[in-house]
């Protein structure tokens, strides 16, 4: 016991610092490195009025929205300029989303489930719908399609249909709030009577007007002088011009890969050994696909459609013969003549269609082709067959009728019969669809018509000529560590130095070197004058530095010095101008003072700031129709947009312009409001709103 009282004695102290030191170092843990915690890197991609977008949202945001454009890319891959639309479509989405449900929740509006059942499986459908379900044969809106996922849903097992259905349902709900939040305010627009009225009466007559004008071309610029106080304060005045959004500027040196002449030697001498075989095979179609860029089209072009190099002389090859290598971007190229023949370039045809992807047997589908067929060739109304028969409802309600070109999206054995049959032909012809009974009603413009085939090949810089330009960029990039020594050494080298100027956080394409993602985001982490390590962008190497650092806010000075020093120079040349005219009691007293004579304008009109051989006056026309001058004074000295005036009206005169029913005035008005609240109406409420976009640190 006397050992455990001297341990408590001795080191109760020591026992009593131990513990608050554990509790602190918990407490500290947790604020330092907990979900809460102070250094903790935030995930917040945006936050628009209080409303925070996590990175993880975005991302799947942007997941669902590639898978759904992979099904539309015809290759099932999305490019990066693709998948940077989506980033900037899915952040506008939010921003949507968010600042509209606000004004929706205020004014009480929403979207029943009655109503959207109703505009997809009701008479009218809704756009989207419309969208969704339009038979690729036809390019009409099927609602059979429609009528097949409401029996089915309930027998998918995947959940897939109901998710779709859901995600259509959803656009639908966010339509038809937009549609009515937009309609809602667009029957608040209103052109009052009485300022229709006044507006008549204002354009109702013209002034012939007398003035005398000191330019402010007549004080030369060096004589005035303006301080950077002068400057700011001018800026500060004018805030709302001088606006600015976050920015960087970059000055670079690209080193090009560019392919040299045994690069292209190699490409030749590539086509050269494919050209025997491109001469002799009997599979033209197979062998293109395998060995060139340009992939083999097994249809015809009108010879006025051509879009290739040389192509009056491949138009004009015999069958069968071979021409090239000619350049086509950075591609040599051989063309071969596979055919040729004269066919019309529109053709009007009309079909009915029995269907095989019904469940309907084969067999069965061409038996009744051919009865149907037999039956307009007995005499039998080919609309009334056409209603009653046919599986295609994308043509029902115009009698089975088309209007194609070799370009319209139809399947190939419907085109060939089209394009290649006589005009009155009727047949039965089978596609992946079923079986069409085909009339050719019509056939245009008669021309010939080319088959052609290319084998490409591309021109590209060898891994030499690569490794040479990557060395030259990174001896560049390892010399110069500062802005000073990169453009001396550009001086010394000579070599081409570009700007890229007015770069945004979310930027993924800069001019001239393309998709530069990296680039901008090593301007934003930057300081000014850093240089950069090598970027590679596809064929070029760039070495860049970051000469300039714009901040959200009103703009510097210097970043709009020469805009704002004519601006002030031109204040106080018209102060010494009026200060010169020494408050004319006329306006000769005011040409005397001036020495400058008095000169006419005829045709002023209120409601037009232009007068003739002045240009952009608009004070000048205010004045003029000014009531407490009239005809009777001559005005003040006017500051205007080229030199200070002094005018006297001489008369007014009625315009003899035919004078417009009011309610059609006002009706004018009202709609030309109404179509710019379509675009306009969504850019004033972001602007009322908070909006933080963080994206760039994360992109």
């Amino acid at each position: 016991m006397s050992v455990i009282q001297k341990i408590r004695d001795k080191y109760a102290v020591v026992i009593v610092v131990v513990i608050c030191v554990a509790i602190v170092s918990f407490l500290l843990q947790d604020a330092f490195f907990g979900r809460n915690s102070l250094f903790r890197r935030s995930t917040t991609v945006g936050e628009v009025n209080g409303q925070e977008l996590d990175v993880a949202e975005y991302q799947q945001r942007i997941q669902s929205e590639e898978n759904g454009m992979r099904q539309q890319m015809p290759n099932g891959t999305v490019d990066e300029q693709t998948r940077q639309y989506i980033r900037e479509r899915v952040w506008n989405q939010f921003l949507n989303e968010q600042i509209m449900q606000v004004q929706y929740d205020k004014l009480g509006i929403n979207v029943t489930e009655a109503e959207v059942k109703d505009l997809i499986f009701g008479k009218n459908p809704h756009p989207i719908v419309v969208q969704q379900f339009t038979n690729p044969q036809t390019g009409q809106y099927d609602p059979t399609m429609v009528q097949q996922i409401a029996q089915n849903i309930g027998q998918d097992q995947t959940g897939r249909m109901r998710q779709e259905v859901l995600k259509i349902e959803d656009a639908i709900t966010k339509s038809q709030l937009q549609e009515k939040y937009v309609t809602l305010v667009k029957q608040a627009v209103y052109y009052p009577k009485w300022l229709a009225a006044q507006q008549q009466q204002d354009n109702s007559q013209s002034a012939t007007v007398s003035y005398i004008n000191i330019p402010y071309s007549n004080i030369p610029d060096s004589t005035i002088k303006v301080t950077d106080n002068e400057l700011s304060a001018y800026i500060n005045e004018h805030k709302s011009l001088f606006k600015t959004e976050e920015a960087r500027q970059v000055a670079y040196v690209s080193f090009d890969a560019l392919p040299s002449a045994a690069d292209t030697a190699a490409a030749l001498q590539q086509l050269a050994e494919l050209k025997a075989e491109m001469d002799t095979t009997d599979d033209i179609e197979g062998f293109v696909n395998r060995n060139s860029e340009i992939k083999y089209y097994d249809g015809y072009v009108s010879k006025t459609a051509l879009m290739v190099p040389q192509k009056d002389t491949i138009a004009n090859l015999p069958v069968g013969t071979i021409y090239g290598p000619y350049v086509d971007n950075n591609m040599l190229v051989l063309a071969k003549m596979i055919d040729r023949k004269t066919m019309p370039d529109s053709v009007k045809v009309r079909h009915i269609l029995v269907s095989t992807q019904q469940g309907l047997p084969d067999s069965i589908a061409h038996k009744r082709a051919d009865s149907i067929k037999n039956a307009i060739q007995g005499g039998a109304d080919f609309k009334a067959l056409v209603a009653q028969y046919s599986d295609d409802p994308g043509s029902k309600n115009t009698g089975g009728e088309y209007d194609i070109t070799p370009a319209t999206p139809f399947v190939k054995e419907f085109k060939d019969f089209a394009f290649d049959q006589p005009k009155g032909k009727l047949d039965v012809v089978k596609t992946q669809f079923g079986y069409h009974i085909i009339e050719v009603m019509d056939q245009k413009n008669f021309g010939p018509a080319l088959k052609v085939a290319y084998l490409s090949k591309p021109v590209d810089a060898s891994k030499e000529t690569d490794s040479k330009a990557y060395a030259a960029a990174s001896e560049f990039a390892g010399q110069n560590h500062d802005q000073k020594t990169f453009d001396k050494t550009i001086q010394e080298k000579g070599y081409n130095k570009r700007l890229a100027d007015n770069l945004r956080p979310m930027d993924f394409v800069i001019t001239g070197i393309g998709q530069a993602r990296d680039l901008v985001r090593w301007a934003y982490d930057a300081k000014k004058g850093d240089v950069s390590n090598v970027f590679t962008f596809e064929d070029r190497y760039v070495v860049g530095v970051l000469t300039g650092i714009r901040q959200e806010g009103t703009a510097t000075v210097d970043q709009v010095r020469p805009q704002v020093e004519a601006e002030v120079k031109k204040k106080k040349k018209a102060t010494q101008l009026i200060e010169k005219l020494n408050n004319p009691a006329s306006i000769d007293a005011a040409a005397k003072n001036a020495n400058q004579p008095v000169l006419k304008a005829e045709n002023v009109t209120f409601g037009t700031p232009f007068i003739p051989s002045l240009g952009f006056e608009p004070k000048v026309v205010g004045a003029a129709f000014n009531k407490s001058w009239g005809t009777a004074k001559s005005s003040s000295p006017i500051e205007g947009t080229a030199g200070v005036y002094v005018i006297k009206v001489d008369s007014y005169q009625p315009t003899g312009a035919p004078v417009q029913e009011l309610s059609v005035q006002r009706s004018a008005y009202e709609q030309n409001i109404k179509g710019m609240l379509d675009q306009q109406l969504f850019e004033v409420l972001k602007k009322q709103s908070s909006v933080k976009d963080n994206r760039g640190k994360f992109f």
